[in-house]
């Protein structure tokens, strides 16, 4: 039972009087009221839903412009880019590769997507391994880009600057041409 002792101070404080168990039980009880309320908690509402959206959409052209490259598929990246002959040049450097190469793999690590109205830039670490034939060790390369998109609903490649991860076949033979420069 519960006594009320009183201090010197005049404060009166309640104390318990129970066994060791008791007090176990106690904390266990306490501990589960604690987390109750916070098991409700388990989905995050999207505070932006229409920016989330667009996200998403931004990550899918990237990752879509990438695959489109790595199986050789020249019309899927045209459909991603807007024509400019900077984005010609660069389906040119792609195509080059597709004919050099037997097998190529890249890999985009994005690092920071920064919008402004419609214009979004993507900026990309990239390393690849484009292989002559199967035996081939390949030719390691990595670069830093910055990919420049346009759109809201859709979005499609406008400009790239900084290393390209497309037309090395270009580069390795010394005829590399300044597509990628702005």
């Amino acid at each position: 039972m519960p006594r009320l002792d009183r201090f010197a101070t005049g404060f009166y404080t309640a104390r318990m009087d129970v066994y060791p168990i008791h007090r176990s039980a106690a904390c266990v009880a306490m501990l589960i009221a604690m987390l109750i309320p916070g098991a409700g908690c388990g989905s995050k509402v999207l505070q932006y839903p229409e920016d989330h959206e667009r996200y998403v959409r931004i990550d899918k052209a990237v990752e879509s412009l990438r695959e489109a490259y790595v199986k050789k598929d020249l019309s899927g990246m045209t459909s991603l880019m807007v024509p400019t002959e900077q984005l010609e040049r660069l389906q040119g450097d792609a195509e080059g590769d597709f004919e050099a190469f037997q097998k190529i793999l890249l890999e985009f690590r994005v690092e920071r997507i920064m919008i402004e109205n419609d214009d979004i830039d993507v900026y990309v670490h990239w390393q690849g391994v484009w292989k002559k034939d199967l035996e081939d060790p390949g030719l390691r390369q990595r670069g830093h880009s910055r990919l420049q998109w346009v759109g809201t609903k859709a979005v499609l490649l406008r400009g790239l600057q900084g290393d390209a991860p497309f037309g090395i076949a270009a580069r390795q033979s010394g005829v590399g041409t300044p597509s990628t420069k702005k």
